[in-house]
């Protein structure tokens, strides 16, 4: 009898009791014959001893970058790493935005602001533009709403001294619009299995004026279930077609609705994104069967 795959499900020490998607994924990997271990990235384990190592909830990687980096690579060479290394890197820095704005995909309108720059010229800049009335600064490595903060024009030496504290520690920053719709319809955020749509959340709006960014590991969000129209279903598949790689694994895109009204990318999280099992029937069970088909 051949034995069972092995699969690590990767957490981190700081996640393992709050990622809500493990034990679903765990329960119904091991419904479809898998052997499974939940296994921290951040603790010594026997990495070889698995088929697939699965990045599930590493979500304290941002300050953690090149040990995490480093970790991963190293695993590559004893397992199969998904979403892949490659994957995971070009996914963890926001400047993708850039790369799918080029592309044509509508994405939030985004200008970043480099380590030896000088932040006060850049948000001139985006306020400059046109219905641009509050904004938000945020790490362009970074997760969870971590770092991010909300701004309006009359706060520009706030925000710049928030964007110059970040790039004292050598970490990008972007600028963005914030989009009002988003205190009316939230975000949609599209999870997709093997570039195949499988369901849908609705994220309530979550940064508020002259409230601190979080210092948990996430900001608390208000999730439901979502149904996507199909302008939503479009744009979402426009980014994964213009991914400079093969499809991965998993995704999941962001959306948020511009002053028209249409979808437009906020994020595209292919490293360690939620994948919202609770909210939707057998998604975890339809996951599963995509990681057995990778090997």
């Amino acid at each position: 009898m051949s034995r069972k795959p092995a699969i690590a499900l990767v957490t981190a020490v700081a996640a393992r009791d709050v990622d809500e998607d493990l034990l679903p994924l765990e329960s119904s990997l091991r419904e479809a014959g898998a052997d499974v271990t939940i296994a921290e990235w951040d603790r010594p384990h026997d990495w070889s001893r698995f088929d697939i190592a699965l990045l599930r909830s590493t979500w304290d990687y941002p300050q953690r970058l090149a040990e995490f980096f480093d970790w991963a690579e190293a695993v590559s060479q004893q397992a199969k790493l998904l979403n892949p290394l490659p994957v995971a890197k070009w996914s963890s820095d926001k400047h993708y935005l850039g790369e799918l704005a080029k592309s044509g995909v509508p994405t939030v309108l985004t200008k970043f602001v480099e380590p030896h720059q000088h932040p006060e010229q850049q948000i001139t800049g985006l306020l400059s533009q046109p219905d641009v009335h509050e904004f938000v600064v945020k790490p362009a490595v970074g997760a969870g709403s971590r770092d991010a903060q909300r701004f309006g024009r009359e706060e520009k030496e706030d925000a710049a001294r928030h964007a110059q504290r970040m790039l004292n520690e050598k970490r990008g920053v972007l600028l963005q619009p914030y989009l009002s719709r988003v205190d009316e319809f939230g975000e949609t955020a599209l999870v997709y299995f093997e570039g195949e749509f499988s369901h849908a959340i609705r994220k309530g709006p979550l940064l508020k004026r002259r409230e601190a960014p979080t210092t948990e590991l996430f900001a608390k969000e208000a999730i439901t279930a979502r149904m996507p129209d199909a302008a939503e279903l479009s744009v979402g598949a426009r980014a994964l077609q213009a991914l400079p790689f093969e499809t991965p694994l998993y995704a999941r895109v962001d959306l948020i609705r511009d002053q028209d009204g249409e979808p437009v990318v906020l994020e595209l999280e292919l490293v360690e994104p939620s994948l919202f099992f609770p909210f939707e029937v057998r998604s975890a069970d339809r996951f599963a069967a995509a990681v057995l088909r990778a090997l």
